[in-house]
């Protein structure tokens, strides 16, 4: 995938032919927090999110519940600014490396992760 996605309006036909959409047409983006590595939140893109992502650097999902684009932070100031953007073997996975300003789940939790945890490592 080239570094600069271009001008364009849309996604660049190569990287759409090589994503692997679910029933809905999405794909998911593991969101990890670039310089620790500790990954912040599971999120869905299509092709639309995915391009604006790569246009404006900043993370931006297709939320399912509400059925429009967000781009985080726009309302809470937990803003994603999108270092890389990579997609797996298989593409059928995208993984979004973010500095991260504030939590990143909307319970207010540094990582969506951090609200269930259901195995610990031993002592």
């Amino acid at each position: 995938m080239p570094d600069d996605p271009g001008t364009d309006d849309r996604l660049d036909p190569a990287v759409g032919e090589l994503l692997r959409r679910n029933a809905d047409g999405l794909v998911p983006a593991v969101v990890q927090e670039a310089t620790s590595g500790r990954v912040l939140m599971l999120a869905w893109m299509d092709e639309e999110a995915l391009h604006r992502t790569l246009t404006t650097r900043r993370g931006t999902y297709w939320s399912r519940s509400r059925q429009e684009y967000w781009v985080k932070g726009e309302t809470s100031g937990h803003v994603q600014h999108v270092r890389t953007v990579e997609l797996d073997c298989d593409g059928d996975t995208l993984l979004v490396r973010v500095d991260q300003t504030g939590p990143a789940c909307h319970t207010g939790a540094a990582s969506c992760f951090d609200v269930h945890p259901l195995l610990a490592e031993p002592r």
